[in-house]
């Protein structure tokens, strides 16, 4: 029997709050991948991703980002000493994923909203209530943004950007 403790770095905060996969939870594509990669689980006690790849017909790193959406969900666990994904089955509502965590629900609204107006290569503007906040790249000119710096994963607006951009690629 192995006991692992995981600590999130700040007390007042959870690991929904971090950040690290909401990139990854506010993609309509990813989530179509993760449906086809949950269909390929077989309660192993181990995923094998390289088999998954093959199965799938999807790239590895498409691989990776369904496989978040589907830990995000409680479709598969994570053991961080085997370095593994396994699978288990919870309750799951593709939909309800992105939408409990805020950032990335907030980010859909705008987005879905046409909030985001992409203006030249690497820039966009986003209205958010009564403001304007620049985009460029990774960064935004929010509060959000300018307290964190991105060690809490984007904020609702490069978000919003992204899923703009990706909608039209």
């Amino acid at each position: 029997m192995r006991y692992v403790l995981t600590l999130s770095p700040d007390s007042e905060r959870s690991f929904s709050t971090e950040g690290a996969v909401l990139q990854t939870l506010a993609s309509d594509d990813v989530a179509d991948d993760a449906d086809l990669v949950g269909a390929l689980l077989a309660f192993e006690p181990r995923v094998e991703t390289d088999l998954v790849t093959e199965r799938s017909g999807l790239d590895a790193s498409r691989v990776r980002a369904a496989l978040i959406q589907l830990g995000a969900a409680g479709r598969v666990g994570y053991d961080t000493s085997e370095a593994a994904y396994f699978h288990r089955e919870l309750p799951y509502d593709r939909d309800k994923v992105s939408a409990m965590n805020p950032r990335a629900r907030a980010a859909r609204e705008l987005a879905d909203g046409g909030a985001v107006r992409l203006d030249g290569p690497g820039r966009a503007l986003v209205t958010s209530g009564d403001h304007v906040r620049e985009v460029r790249g990774t960064a935004c000119t929010c509060p959000w943004w300018a307290r964190h710096q991105g060690q809490r994963g984007p904020c609702k607006h490069v978000l919003a950007v992204q899923l703009v951009k990706s909608a039209q690629a």
